[in-house]
């Protein structure tokens, strides 16, 4: 598998910035699942992460990026260093050239915009760096502001997956959203609003 491109710094529209995700994000990501005890199941995991264990996904984090397998992004506000959130870049599937992602914001920053900005800058980002053909997000019907951030960061909605996640032990409904290469690529006035950054 290709490994996946890593930023030399960050990309930035202007409002949102995203990085490479680090070591020194650890505190504000644990103070994140501490704030939102529900944080955890939006992510489809069984429980909070500890910070033993959040140590460890920055350590394997690289591997995981040069293997193709999937990468982290901690969301900024420009000027500042301080994680907000987090994109997840995850199941890349390189016969079919897709990737799923992942996003969470800290609830004192949510209502601000920054998962739609950050969607809308991943998302392309990808698409034109990796080769994908496809950027598909996934969350439970009922999470309406994930819908609505995505929506706004031009995925298209797609529909309703009955019962998709088991989550504490129940079938959950997940709607289905993407951004294709041909919503990106080619459309009016990319190059002009392309975000500011770069990749190697």
């Amino acid at each position: 598998m290709p490994p996946l491109p890593t930023l030399r710094e960050p990309i930035t529209d202007g409002v949102v910035a995203l990085r490479m995700s680090a070591e020194h994000d650890i505190p504000e990501v644990l103070i994140a699942y501490q704030d939102d005890p529900a944080l955890h199941l939006r992510l489809g995991e069984a429980r909070p992460p500890s910070g033993a264990e959040l140590g460890r996904r920055c350590e394997q984090a690289e591997l995981r990026r040069e293997a193709g397998e999937s990468m982290m992004l901690s969301i900024l506000e420009p000027g500042s260093d301080t994680c907000h959130g987090e994109i997840r870049v995850h199941n890349l599937d390189w016969q079919n050239l897709r990737a799923e992602l992942g996003v969470w914001v800290a609830v004192q920053r949510r209502g601000a915009g920054l998962a739609r900005r950050a969607l809308a800058l991943v998302a392309p980002w990808l698409l034109r760096e990796c080769g994908l053909e496809r950027v598909g997000l996934f969350t439970e019907a009922d999470n309406a502001a994930m819908i609505s951030a995505a929506r706004g960061a031009g995925f298209r909605q797609e529909g309703t997956l009955r019962g998709y996640t088991l989550e504490q032990g129940r079938r959950v409904d997940n709607v289905a959203l993407s951004l294709v290469r041909g919503d990106v690529l080619g459309a009016p006035g990319e190059e002009a609003g392309e975000p500011r950054g770069s990749a190697r």
